[in-house]
């Protein structure tokens, strides 16, 4: 049965000549595409071309032929436009090879620490908590799926582990209980469209770099540290924020199957960050040691990523404007 989950989203708007030309040649223009040489590379034109050829091997659009999932000029596209993106990470993100000590410093919240969850609990409003939602729905209505990438590329111990983590993401057996049907729950709630890919249009590149940043992990056995890296950044920080969401929800009078996802993570997390930090990454450096700096680059790319998008959203709010790039139903001002 086909659901608002499961539909292929509409193509969206482009942003600049990259992205128009990639959605164009999505809808069969088989045109020369462009140099994207001169984009940048946390842009919008940027950012927006590159999802667009990953959603390919997600849910695709409407309308365009699966078949370009493999179009070899598409492909050769996408990797100038991932040698941009990463290369403009690696420049961006310091170096490192202990594990460990990163590990353990993502544990640490400092008194003054300051963020999306931090606002919505002492002070956000019922908006800006409708925008936060839609804007986050472009990794949570395909959670844990960037991650499932890497399953194959893994081995022993560290695959048994990743994949009891991904058991768990998808619902136990259950697919009502899956984390993204518990999110796409919390959107009906909260009066946002729970279609899959409903806000790309809205959403700013620094989340589409998020997103982004898990594809091209996943996608790439070279960067599979990375991909673990970042996937234990957002389990071993997950906990304290989701608690913090809930709080913000029920002082914003949210209803249950709002409260539902982020309740759910405050528990869920807390036993994933075991299973990563020991079922996975331990017996994958054990076997693999020289992955340490790739699982370090993984962490602190993530972080910095979802900083620049926090940044971006606080930003905006602060002076009293939508974090939104388009218009979105939030209820904003």
């Amino acid at each position: 049965m086909t659901t608002t989950m499961t539909r292929a989203p509409a193509l969206p708007a482009p942003r600049g000549p990259v992205s128009a030309a990639v959605l164009a040649a999505l809808r069969g223009d088989r045109a020369d595409l462009p140099d994207p040489d001169g984009a940048a590379p946390y842009g919008e034109d940027l950012q927006l071309a590159l999802y667009c050829c990953y959603e390919l091997h997600y849910r695709g659009f409407a309308g365009v032929d699966a078949a370009r999932e493999w179009d070899p000029a598409l492909l050769t596209l996408r990797a100038r436009l991932e040698d941009a993106f990463l290369g403009a990470l690696r420049r961006d993100v310091p170096g490192g090879a202990d594990v460990r000590a990163e590990l353990d410093g993502l544990l640490v919240e400092h008194v003054d620490a300051a963020g999306v969850s931090h606002h919505l609990r002492r002070d956000g409003e019922l908006w800006q908590l409708r925008e936060y939602v839609a804007l986050r729905s472009l990794y949570h209505l395909k959670e844990a799926d960037p991650q499932s990438f890497v399953i194959p590329r893994l081995d022993g111990p560290a695959k048994a582990a990743l994949v009891t983590v991904q058991h768990d993401e998808y619902g136990a057996g259950d697919p009502t209980r899956a984390h993204s049907r518990l999110f796409a729950d919390m959107m009906a709630e909260l009066g946002l469209s729970d279609s899959y890919g409903a806000y790309l249009d809205s959403a700013h590149a620094e989340m589409l770099a998020e997103v982004n940043f898990m594809s091209l992990c996943g996608l790439h056995r070279g960067l599979r540290a990375a991909l673990v890296g970042q996937f234990a950044t957002v389990e071993l920080t997950s906990s304290p924020g989701s608690d913090r969401m809930v709080r913000a929800m029920r002082r914003l009078g949210c209803g249950p199957a709002a409260v539902r996802f982020y309740a759910e993570h405050v528990e869920a997390d807390a036993v994933h960050e075991q299973l990563l930090r020991r079922g996975v990454i331990a017996p994958l450096l054990e076997a693999e040691p020289d992955l340490a700096p790739g699982i370090v680059f993984g962490i602190r790319a993530a972080v910095l990523l979802a900083g620049r998008s926090e940044e971006r959203m606080l930003d905006r709010w602060g002076r009293g404007e939508s974090a939104l790039c388009g218009p979105a139903g939030t209820g904003g001002p």
